[in-house]
């Protein structure tokens, strides 16, 4: 199949979004299909240069939803798409969404083909959409599928867009993030690790991970907290990192995508600490697949990915002392944090890319068969 990959989020802006679409690229292109990438530029686009990756129009970064998001912005994006759409011939249009009316709204009107959407977030009420509502619906009506990454996503946007959703949820590169990985040799001394990972935004909750981290250093004085992420790491956090606390905290900024499995070796507990507004816990998936127990905050996209208990323990959101309670309880216990790893390494190969892009292959060749009865062929 010829396919075509579509959204204003793609690297090397981080995020959900961008390693979805990346992980489905690559399997679907060792599948044999013809694939490509449309997005935006982000000016420096190293090391994410690939002849399959075509950009169109300039990123431009907003903030929404407590997060940063990012739209294509052009003068002549409208021609240059469709231009680019006229010289292929592309079975699919697969557009991953938050919905935008810019390079996916004009992929869409100018398609010809069979096109098909996922929705990758969760938001409790969504102001973008209601204000963009008469541009969204006429591109939600030209849509032949609809696939959410989890139940979440799904009843997040079918508020605003009805039809019928399917679940296919993210993947997880399981020969990527494994057990073997060798940590990274600056974090590899010490007492326990906890690691954070994460944009430094307000809904990951990293303050009340710096505040519970002050009760978990009265149990372990030795114990090591990573914060890694992407931006820079502002006042509002570092006021919680007092002088007790500066020598058992290692700020990782803007770490290379590249060492990322070599992060999550060099760790003993993942800590997610997210208030909200999480469909999926990619995070989660990629700490499980490397044999990390995991306390998280009990959100209902983390409920997606991991059950209380058996890979990891769930705590009250926005709770500092219910998240130190939750890391106490698992670093006094060596043979739960080895059990728990193992639950979530087993639990993480069922969510594999090579699994995950064959239902994607699946649901295609299904929308396209109904499509071809519709139309008598």
């Amino acid at each position: 199949m010829k396919i075509l990959l579509v959204s204003d989020i793609f690297y090397p802006h981080v995020g959900g979004v961008s390693e979805h679409m990346f992980n489905l690229w690559k399997c679907l292109k060792s599948k044999s299909n013809d694939i490509k990438v449309l997005a935006p530029s982000f000016g420096i686009n190293k090391p994410y240069d690939d002849p399959d990756f075509v950009r169109i129009g300039r990123a431009f970064k907003f903030p929404i939803n407590k997060s940063i998001s990012v739209i294509a912005i052009g003068i002549s994006i409208s021609r240059q798409v469709r231009e680019f759409l006229d010289q292929q011939n592309f079975d699919i249009i697969h557009i991953h969404g938050p919905l935008s009316p810019v390079l996916q709204y004009y992929a869409l009107k100018y398609s010809r083909t069979t096109n098909i959407i996922t929705y990758h977030c969760a938001h409790e009420s969504s102001l973008g959409y209601l204000l963009a509502e008469p541009i969204l619906e006429q591109y939600d009506r030209k849509l032949h599928g609809r696939i959410a990454v989890s139940s979440v996503a799904r009843d997040s946007v079918a508020r605003y867009f009805h039809g019928e959703y399917t679940i296919i949820p993210n993947g997880i590169d399981t020969k990527r993030f494994n057990p073997d990985n060798p940590p990274l040799p600056d974090l590899n001394s010490g007492g326990p690790r906890i690691l954070f990972l994460g944009r430094f935004e307000p809904r990951k909750g990293l303050k009340y991970l710096l505040r519970a981290f002050s009760r978990v250093v009265e149990e372990f004085p030795d114990a090591k907290l990573i914060i890694a992420g992407q931006g820079i790491l502002g006042k509002h956090y570092r006021i919680y990192i007092n002088d007790r606390l500066k020598n058992n905290i290692i700020i990782k900024d803007n770490i290379a995508n590249q060492l990322l499995p070599r992060l999550y070796a060099s760790c003993d507990i993942f800590c997610s600490p997210a208030t909200g507004a999480e469909s999926f816990g990619i995070v989660l998936l990629e700490a499980m697949a490397s044999g990390k127990p995991i306390v998280a905050t009990d959100i209902s996209g983390y409920r997606q990915v991991m059950t209380q208990g058996k890979e990891g323990y769930f705590c009250l959101p926005g709770n500092y002392k219910s998240l130190a309670e939750r890391i106490i309880a698992m670093l006094s216990d060596r043979e739960r944090q080895k059990e728990m790893g193992a639950n979530g390494r087993k639990k993480a190969l069922n969510f594999d890319w090579d699994i995950i892009s064959n239902k994607v292959i699946e649901y295609y060749q299904n929308i396209m068969s109904k499509r071809n009865n519709v139309c008598g062929v």
